[in-house]
């Protein structure tokens, strides 16, 4: 019986692996020391171009730093921020399609269907654009387990 708990226990660890390792990585992506490099994720659902963010109005939420252009934008991201926040933790939304991390320019940015989706490039934006639909239903299968790959 002890080689059976023992082969038992040794299954179970193994099954909870990815999760002890989630706790160590970044489920959203930060440049210069905040998500989506400081732009306001708020803005880019009330303006019509994004606003940087100011450190003075920042908040954690997963771990990470957010920052607003105004306490305001602050306010409504923290009565909801799963409806602000980019998708696929602000990587590159093509990329993600393609299974792989990629940084991404908040300048380069979509709205479909009410959700905010980041890319890498203008290059990237092109690509992005001819099938949007494909690539979020292929991003959706990606995301998150590409964050535990090696």
């Amino acid at each position: 019986m002890p080689i059976k708990r023992f082969i038992l226990g040794a299954i179970a660890a193994v099954a909870l692996l990815p999760a002890v390792h989630a706790q160590d990585m970044p489920v959203f992506y930060e440049a210069d020391g905040a998500v989506m490099a400081g732009y306001d994720p708020v803005s880019y659902f009330l303006e019509e171009t994004p606003v940087r963010g100011l450190p003075e109005y920042s908040v954690i939420w997963k771990g990470a730093e957010w920052h607003f252009a105004s306490a305001e934008n602050r306010d409504l991201f923290e009565s909801n921020p799963r409806a602000f926040s980019p998708q696929f933790g602000g990587y590159c939304a093509y990329a993600m399609a393609q299974g792989i991390l990629k940084s991404t320019d908040p300048m380069l940015w979509d709205m479909v269907e009410g959700r905010l989706y980041l890319t890498h490039s203008p290059e990237i934006e092109q690509l992005w654009r001819g099938d949007r639909a494909e690539y979020i239903h292929m991003a959706e299968e990606n995301w998150p387990v590409v964050l535990y790959q090696d």
